[in-house]
């Protein structure tokens, strides 16, 4: 299993997460099997969020998807994520 985490802050949760309950679609579309969002316990706005694919490629093809890109500003992403990659050992 592999896990990508992206790390951000959003200018408004409530309004980010209302956009990246609409991608749903695409992130199944794009592979992705499982995912979790975190939030800061002293920040609502700095989310981590984890989604799980079967393989690095699924998850690096994802992160390429120039539809996240698009997604993450209209959410009002603040500044540039950090993104990882994992595999569960």
């Amino acid at each position: 299993m592999t896990t990508l985490f992206v790390r951000h802050t959003v200018s408004d949760y409530k309004a980010w997460r209302k956009i990246y309950d609409g991608f749903a679609p695409v992130q199944k579309a794009g592979g992705v099997k499982a995912e979790t969002v975190y939030q800061a316990a002293d920040n609502p706005n700095d989310v981590t969020v984890t989604h799980d694919f079967g393989n690095v490629a699924e998850a690096q093809a994802f992160i390429q998807n120039p539809k996240l890109k698009e997604a993450m500003a209209s959410a009002g992403v603040v500044g540039a994520p950090s993104m990882w990659i994992t595999n569960k050992a």
